[in-house]
C-alpha cells in the first residue's frame, strides 16, 4: 500500500534510531485509524465507521507507513491485508488503545466517582443468568458506568483479554491442564460449580417422559458445541463413558438464539449448564429432560489479567459478580 523503503542509502532516516522516530513523530489518530482498518480489512469500511473520507484514511495510513519506514498493508481484490509489519503493529496498538481506555476510566472515576467503561467477554454458561443479573446490580449502583458485552468462543475471548480488548471474561473456566489455561498470565477465580442437563423444545416427544435413559437420545438430532470449545469434549465423553457411540446427526453451534430456535422448530437435543437451562425453562422456551445431572460442566467464574490491576469500573463489576453468584 505504501512506497516506504525499509533501508538503503539516500534514506534520511536510515541511521536514526526507530525509538526516536516513534517518540517524536507518531500520533495517536493515525494509530486509531490503522487499528480500524486492520479490524475491518477495508479502507472504505473503516472510513464509514470513523466518519472520515476514504482519502483521509488512506493518507493517515501512508503517513504512518512513512514514519515507521515499513509497509503496513497490501491491497487485494477483497480489501487490504496486513503485512508482517502490520500484524506486529496491530498487536501492540490494541494494547496501547486498551491502556488509554484504562487511563480514561481511572481519570473519570477519580473525577466523578461514578463513570468508566467495563468490557466483558462471555460464553453461554454465564450469558443467560449470571451476567445479566450482575450487570443489573452494577447499573443500579453505578448507572454512569458503560458496560460492553462481547460473546464468543473461549479461544477468541482469552487472546482479547490478553491484549486488553476485554477487561474480564465470565463463564466456564478453562481446565488447568488445557493449553489455554497456561498460555497467558491470567487469574481465574471460581464463583460456583455447574452441572450439565439435557434440554429440548417444549413440544419434543421426550419433554414429558420421566423414564428416559441416555441411550434413548442417540437417534435424535443433537446440537453440540464447536470442536474448539472445551464443552465439546465434555459432551462427547458423556456418551463414551456410558459405553455408547457419539450421536452422528449433529449441528455444531455456540449461538444461544440459534440453538433455542432449532430446539423449538425441530426435535433437537442439547446439553446446557443447569442454571442456564432452568432460566429458559422458566420462560417456557425449553424443557429439561428427566435424566438428572449428566456430569460436571465445570467451574463458572471470571478471568482477569495478572499483569495489571483491573480498572475501577471492572473492580465494581467483579464485586457485583461475586454478590450475584453468592445468592445461587
Amino acid at each position: 500500500m505504501s512506497d516506504a523503503k525499509t533501508s538503503g542509502a539516500g534514506n534520511p532516516r536510515a541511521n536514526i534510531p526507530l525509538t526516536d522516530v516513534m517518540l517524536r513523530r507518531l500520533k495517536l489518530k493515525p494509530l486509531l485509524i490503522f487499528e480500524r482498518v486492520l479490524s475491518s480489512s477495508s479502507i472504505a469500511r473503516a472510513a464509514r465507521e470513523l466518519n472520515l473520507t476514504q482519502p483521509a484514511v488512506t493518507k493517515a495510513i501512508q503517513e504512518l507507513e512513512a514514519d515507521l519506514d515499513v509497509p503496513l498493508f497490501e491491497r487485494t481484490n477483497r480489501g487490504v491485508t496486513p503485512t508482517c509489519y502490520g500484524t506486529l503493529l496491530g498487536t501492540r496498538v490494541k494494547t496501547v488503545i486498551a491502556e488509554l481506555r484504562y487511563l480514561t476510566d481511572e481519570l473519570n472515576t477519580f473525577r466523578t466517582g461514578d463513570s468508566g467503561h467495563v468490557i466483558i467477554g462471555t460464553v453461554i454458561s454465564a450469558s443467560a443468568r449470571l451476567l445479566p443479573q450482575a450487570i443489573t446490580r452494577l447499573k443500579q449502583q453505578r448507572p454512569g458506568v458503560l458496560v460492553t458485552v462481547r460473546d464468543g468462543p473461549t479461544d477468541q475471548l482469552f487472546p482479547a483479554l490478553a491484549t486488553g480488548e476485554l477487561d474480564i471474561v465470565v463463564g466456564r473456566l478453562p481446565e488447568r491442564d488445557l493449553p489455554l489455561a497456561r498460555m497467558y498470565a491470567f487469574e481465574h477465580s471460581v464463583l460456583y460449580r455447574e452441572a450439565l442437563c439435557a434440554v429440548v423444545g417444549c413440544k419434543h416427544p421426550l419433554a414429558k417422559r420421566i423414564d428416559i435413559q441416555l441411550s434413548d437420545l442417540l437417534d435424535w438430532p443433537w446440537i453440540f458445541p464447536l470442536q474448539v470449545s472445551p464443552a465439546r469434549l465434555t459432551a462427547e465423553h458423556l456418551f463414551l463413558d456410558a459405553g455408547l457411540s457419539i450421536p452422528t446427526n449433529v449441528v455444531e453451534s455456540l449461538s444461544v438464539l440459534t440453538n433455542i430456535g432449532l430446539m423449538q422448530d425441530s426435535p433437537s437435543i442439547s446439553l446446557m449448564p443447569r442454571a442456564v437451562a432452568q432460566h429458559f425453562a422458566n420462560l417456557n422456551l425449553l424443557s429439561i429432560l428427566e435424566l438428572g445431572d449428566l456430569g460436571d460442566f465445570g467451574d463458572i467464574g471470571y478471568s482477569i489479567r495478572t499483569d495489571r490491576e483491573p480498572t475501577p469500573a471492572a473492580q465494581a463489576f467483579i464485586k457485583c459478580l461475586k454478590e450475584t453468584a453468592a445468592e445461587y
